[in-house]
Formats: C-alpha cells, structure tokens, sequence
C-alpha cells in the first residue's frame, strides 16, 4: 500500500512527513544531490533515496514511538554500554 498526501512546497512536505508518531523508515526520489539533503532533515532511522539497496551492515533502528533501539553496526553495540564521566 502507498500514500499520497499532496503538498504546497518542500517545507510543508518536511512538516508532513516528520508530524506522525512513527520513525522507522522513509524514502525520497529525486535529482541525488537534493534528495540527499532532504533526506538529511528526515526524522526517520533510515531513509532511502531513489530506491537505494539495503545495507545490512547500517544500523537499524527508528526514531519516536517505539523503534528507538538499533541493532547492528557501532551503534547497535552502544546499546549495550553506558557512559559514565568521573571528575576529582
């Protein structure tokens, strides 16, 4: 299933896209340079920008509700840690 929700100009498009409760993936097509910089304001774990493959050695993980964990990569072992810092 898709959906297509109309919009004005790319800020109200960021606004749309980063208003849901949810952050686990998101796509953008478009001239590379551009879409990657769209893609870089994206609150989502990962985004892919013109069909780009899966990596399964990239960190997976969301952001928001639920799917803020990642597993895989260097920060999926930081999961796993705490960071403590010690003055005297």
């Amino acid at each position: 299933m898709l959906s297509v929700i109309p919009y004005r100009d790319e800020d109200e498009a960021d606004e749309i896209a980063n208003s849901t409760v949810y952050g686990l993936a998101g796509a953008v097509f478009g001239e590379p340079a551009h879409a990657m910089a769209v893609a870089g304001r994206l609150r989502t774990g990962q985004v892919d920008v013109n069909g780009g493959a899966f990596n399964p050695l990239a960190p997976f993980g969301g952001y928001k509700q639920g799917v803020s964990d990642r597993e895989l990569g260097r920060f999926g072992l930081e999961e796993f840690l705490e960071v403590k810092s010690i003055q005297r």
